[in-house]
């Protein structure tokens, strides 16, 4: 819910921007303002294309995350102050996304 909120705040603000931007300048030339404008839809689809991209692939879809599952992925070796050699396994431990 706070990551919408968030989401559509950040919407507006580019709005809000976007109309500032392409608001008349001061200049009394005709392509000022239609670089304004030609900048501004620019950076508007810019952002909802980073938007759009950034969400979860199984932003539609039913995910969850599964079972924790650990595999050994190697080992640590050394000699210890007696002398004796020991071996540590690398344990790396995940959840899987699981999808519907």
């Amino acid at each position: 819910m706070r990551k919408t909120i968030m989401n559509v705040g950040l919407a507006l603000a580019l709005a809000a921007g976007t109309l500032i931007a392409t608001s008349p300048a001061a200049e009394a030339r005709r392509g000022a303002r239609t670089a304004g404008i030609v900048a501004g839809t620019i950076i508007g689809l810019g952002v909802l294309g980073a938007y759009a991209a950034s969400r979860e692939p199984g932003y539609y879809r039913s995910c969850y995350p599964g079972h924790k599952r650990c595999e050994v992925v190697g080992q640590r070796c050394w000699y210890n102050r007696y002398g004796e050699y020991v071996c540590k396994d690398d344990v790396r431990c995940y959840r899987p996304q699981i999808c519907d």
